[in-house]
């Protein structure tokens, strides 16, 4: 088994409330700033500046963005005829003026895509060529507007099933297996110095990390750069393993790859299925034995988080190298998206910071895996 330093979370009692023993007034960006950038994702109420508290929160512990929704097709290009920049030209803006590092997401994805992309007039599928070009008059444009201004793009998302083979998505059945390819290149096209990067989840699942590692030598052999593959990161408390973690990021950097963690969260609510992915489409009736936690985290379980956020730190600590960016997919626990998947109405806990934007046991457990400053 790979060896990779462990860090006991020790909890203290503090006027009543538990918290992690840690290094004074510490941020994740500073803690992190010799290993790789700090992100979270932002939704439109943040931008809008209705939580001052949660803007200057932000502002303190990330030096990275991902806009959430604000750049998927339906936001920013919900009609033929149509560009919604808006949302996202203020994200990009909060980026700019807090010298953070912006990032897009996403080009091309099979879910929330409007149906016109790949129907006619009639309803009827387009032809290979009709949605080749709509691809590229999109990814031309929406990259071309933010030429200079986003630092890297993830191009394609979740483009593969749990078997590691391709998802069959309209992309797929109507252009074939080369529309991947064509996307880079056409995200290439419009901004040249921008990072280009494939995203997925549950890539420290064998069989879909070696149909990653086909795709991306495929891909290579047409000449397609990628700058760096994109592990989702939402995991469970009990899933993936350290050692799944350890191995996925080795062997992608072995292929010359940096790794993004893109999208981490820690549920730890009881699972309402057996299914480990993160697709948005399930959805399940709430019950009350799924959502447990409604008047807050029993401290056992508050440990485990903290537990589980430091032995997956210690990991990308390990790796430091080869990680340019870990982005939280949220701010505060209040923002997640778990609160409302793959069952609506739950009360989640997946971030390091709760519900009033004050930090968890997590938070210092995490602070607690940098490395000593130099």
């Amino acid at each position: 088994m790979k060896n990779y330093p462990r860090f006991p979370v020790v909890l203290t009692l503090l006027g009543g409330m538990f918290a992690a023993e840690v290094r004074a007034q510490s941020t994740l960006k500073d803690a992190f700033k010799n290993d790789f950038l700090i992100g979270t994702s932002l939704n439109q109420p943040q931008l809008d500046g209705n939580n001052p508290r949660e803007t200057e929160l932000i502002k303190a512990q990330f030096n990275s963005i991902s806009p959430g929704n604000l750049l998927k097709w339906e936001t920013v290009h919900p009609k033929p005829d149509l560009y919604n920049f808006g949302p996202a030209d203020q994200y990009v803006e909060f980026g700019m003026q807090n010298g953070m590092f912006i990032v897009g997401h996403t080009l091309i994805w099979h879910n929330q895509t409007p149906k016109w992309v790949f129907q006619d007039a009639s309803g009827n599928l387009v032809d290979r060529n009709t949605l080749l070009a709509r691809m590229r008059e999109h990814i031309l444009t929406v990259v071309g507007h933010y030429k200079g201004k986003i630092g890297g793009w993830d191009v394609v998302n979740e483009v593969l099933d749990e078997d590691g083979r391709l998802r069959q998505t309209p992309w797929l059945k109507i252009i074939g297996e080369d529309y991947i390819a064509k996307a880079f290149q056409y995200a290439h096209e419009a901004d040249p110095n921008a990072q280009l990067y494939y995203n997925d989840y549950r890539l420290e699942s064998v069989s879909k990390r070696l149909g990653a590692i086909a795709l991306i030598k495929k891909l290579r052999a047409q000449g397609i750069s990628i700058a760096a593959v994109g592990l989702q990161g939402h995991y469970k408390l009990n899933w993936p393993s350290a050692l799944q973690i350890d191995q996925t990021i080795e062997t992608f950097a072995e292929l010359g790859l940096k790794v993004n963690i893109t999208e981490l969260d820690m549920d730890v609510l009881p699972p309402a299925t057996s299914n480990q992915g993160a697709d948005i489409t399930m959805n399940f009736a709430l019950q009350a034995k799924l959502n447990p936690y409604t008047n807050g985290l029993p401290v056992s379980v508050q440990q485990e988080l903290a537990q589980r956020y430091t032995d997956v730190f210690a990991v990308l600590v390990k790796h430091h190298k080869d990680i340019n960016r870990v982005t939280f997919w949220g701010v505060t626990d209040a923002d997640s998206w778990l609160n409302n998947w793959p069952v609506r109405g739950r009360t989640a806990y997946p971030l390091l910071f709760d519900r009033d934007g004050q930090p968890k046991p997590a938070f210092n457990a995490v602070i607690q895996t940098a490395r000593p400053a130099n």
